[in-house]
């Protein structure tokens, strides 16, 4: 059932067809305005018992000057100073000519209101004082009434308010353009800012896939590496092979399941709740390592430190690549030193290798040689955004005598959301 319109509803279709068409709207007006002048050109004010009505007639004058001032109306909007001009010309002409004259006048009342409201205030003053003086003058210095009489204070009085109500739309309507501006300028912010996030997210989920597949699949090349080389001698040491390719599996399986929930909606109940990697799961992943053939020691001093869950994240996901790396390129007869230490307020994260003697082509980080220049592969760039975006900083590049160091130094307090470098 459709509800009844109301009164604003039933005039929302002419106002918008007014508003296309201004023209038609000023063609109106001025029809509305000559009809107004005729008929008040018919009264008398100065009748013996007060003001009268057709006790006389306007001149055929004063009509062909009220049917000029009112067809200049039609262009009030495109040319507001010159419509004003004319107007106030006819008027001036009516009020020196006409002995009472008609009230001519009215037209260059409604142009002078069309420049206030569409020009600024100095330009609204200095037309408004020359048209109030001019017109008021001419009816003071040539009219046949006393020059205090009311219709001279009348026209004075309505060449102000026609100035002042001109002045009152356009700053009303600059503030409304204002207003309008700043939340389109909004809106416009809020999608950048909701498009850059998205593109972050992106960009932190592909550093999590990276590192999760990069490890993992480290892990079970070597393993079963290991297995197809003692198949067939040692099948125990084989199974016992084949058994760490099933776990490194299985926990490739399960970060790469916590990390692609995030895509799930909101709403959805396979979405995984279990917390992010952190260094409190570092011992578990450096055994990984140590299963797999890469001896590592550990130092570290930021026991009772709490992280902020980014900065806990980066810190894990940096050793998992670091130590990755050193898997692929350092030699299998290479060591690793993983140390975590707290310093003041950052914690720094380093890992070293011995690699290759010194002396020999050692691979760094994703391929680096071993004058630190890179040769192909996104780990190191992942851990230099990761710690880039939490504020801190990372070096790599390989040690005197041989081997690699990564050092990333991060903030014990991450970078808040929305924070930019002064």
């Amino acid at each position: 059932m459709t509800a009844p319109l109301t009164g604003f509803s039933r005039l929302a279709p002419p106002r918008s067809w007014l508003r296309a068409h201004p023209t038609a709207f000023d063609a109106g007006l001025a029809a509305a305005v000559l009809v107004c002048m005729v008929v008040a050109s018919f009264a008398d004010p100065h009748g013996p018992h007060g003001p009268t009505f057709g006790t006389r007639t306007p001149e055929l004058r004063s009509l062909l000057l009220m049917v000029a001032a009112a067809g200049a109306l039609v262009f009030r909007r495109s040319r507001p100073v010159s419509v004003l001009a004319v107007t106030g010309a006819v008027s001036v002409a009516e009020l020196v000519a006409g002995d009472p004259p008609a009230p001519v006048a009215m037209s260059a009342v409604i142009a002078l209101y069309t420049v206030a409201s569409r020009t600024d205030r100095p330009t609204t003053w200095r037309v408004g004082l020359l048209t109030m003086t001019v017109l008021t003058g001419s009816a003071m210095l040539f009219g046949s009434a006393p020059w205090y009489s009311q219709e001279n204070l009348g026209i004075f009085a309505w060449t102000g308010m026609a100035a002042a109500a001109g002045d009152a739309v356009r700053s009303r309507r600059a503030f409304v353009d204002a207003i309008r501006e700043r939340a389109e300028r909004a809106e416009r912010t809020r999608d950048e800012e909701a498009r850059r996030r998205v593109a972050e997210e992106r960009l932190r989920i592909a550093r999590d896939l990276h590192d999760v597949v990069a490890h993992h699949i480290a892990l079970v090349n070597v393993q079963a590496g290991v297995a197809a080389h003692v198949m067939d001698k040692r099948p125990d040491q084989a199974k016992e092979a084949l058994s760490h390719v099933r776990e490194a599996s299985r926990s490739a399986l399960n970060e790469l399941r916590v990390t692609v929930g995030l895509l799930r909606q909101s709403g959805d109940p396979e979405a995984p709740t279990e917390p992010a990697p952190g260094l409190a799961v570092l011992d578990p992943l450096l055994d990984g390592f140590r299963r797999a053939g890469l001896p590592v020691e550990l130092a570290r001093t930021d026991q009772d430190t709490e992280l902020p869950a980014a900065v806990d994240l980066a810190a894990y996901r940096i050793v998992q690549e670091a130590l990755t790396n050193v898997r692929k390129h350092a030699g299998a007869a290479a060591k690793a030193e993983v140390s975590v230490v707290r310093v003041g307020r950052t914690v720094e994260v380093t890992v070293l290798d011995d690699g290759c003697p010194a002396g020999s082509v050692q691979a760094g980080p994703d391929g680096a040689g071993a004058d630190g220049a890179p040769a192909g592969g996104h780990g190191l760039i992942g851990m230099r955004e990761r710690v880039t975006a939490l504020g801190g900083t990372l070096t790599a590049g390989p040690r005197y005598g041989g081997g690699f160091r990564v050092q990333a130094i991060l903030p014990v307090k991450a970078r808040a959301e929305g924070d930019e470098d002064v």
